[in-house]
């Protein structure tokens, strides 16, 4: 699998004809490394629907016929703009599919779509090509962040670590922890004055408090990690 982060929360994860598209807030990101018409996503993924993940998904799934998972009132929300192929799960809820599943979990942040809908926030576990993917989404430190690597074994995670809207990073060194992912990608961090961070001391955090069981690797926008 190659993950390649495209600005802020959104990444894409790509294996064979498979290109999943996570959070695609692209246009008005200063930070955003791809256009929308540049994507050719199989599937988009949401966390939530805050402007700043919600970003071009009508879009991009209009023009790609991309198949969307979004928690259940956002999901109906994109089904009243015209999309079709929408899958609406709830926490806890999996969605197979022929290369893999994608599992939606807690995470503790609020949600209300540029249009209005209130709902709960998600993680995403994404399994594909036999790999699996912990994005925590936008969330505080919480106990049951770690259930997800109990349940599965993760090889890597996507963490949030500019404080003031998400958790920063000095809680987000004790999250990474706690998940026990060998490989910790960081994001959420420096789109904006308000959770401009160091990544780097934030990597040097995880790694000490791991003790070296977890590396954290630091992506420029555009740039892929190969798993």
């Amino acid at each position: 699998m190659e993950i390649r982060f495209l600005g802020h929360e959104c990444f894409e994860l790509t294996e064979g004809d498979t290109r999943v598209l996570i959070d695609p807030f692209l246009s008005g990101n200063r930070k955003a490394a791809a256009e929308p018409g540049e994507l050719e996503p199989t599937h988009i993924f949401l966390t939530h629907g805050h402007p700043d993940h919600y970003g071009d998904i009508v879009e991009i799934a209009k023009r790609t016929d991309a198949q969307v998972v979004a928690i259940a009132e956002v999901a109906n929300e994109l089904g009243e703009q015209g999309l079709e192929k929408v899958a609406d799960p709830n926490i806890g809820g999996t969605v197979e599919f022929e290369w893999g599943w994608v599992r939606l979990t807690p995470a503790w942040h609020t949600g209300t779509t540029p249009n209005g809908t209130v709902h709960t926030p998600a993680g995403l576990v994404i399994n594909l090509g036999g790999k699996t993917v912990y994005h925590v989404g936008d969330t505080a430190l919480f106990s049951d962040i770690r259930l997800a690597g109990e349940r599965d074994q993760l090889d890597a995670a996507v963490v949030c670590v500019g404080g003031h809207y998400t958790m920063d990073r000095h809680d987000a060194a004790v999250a990474c922890e706690w998940i026990g992912a060998p490989v910790v990608i960081p994001c959420h961090y420096d789109t904006f004055p308000p959770i401009e961070t160091d990544a780097q001391a934030f990597k040097s955090d995880v790694e000490q408090r791991t003790g070296g069981k977890t590396t954290v690797e630091v992506l420029d926008p555009g740039g892929t990690f190969s798993l």
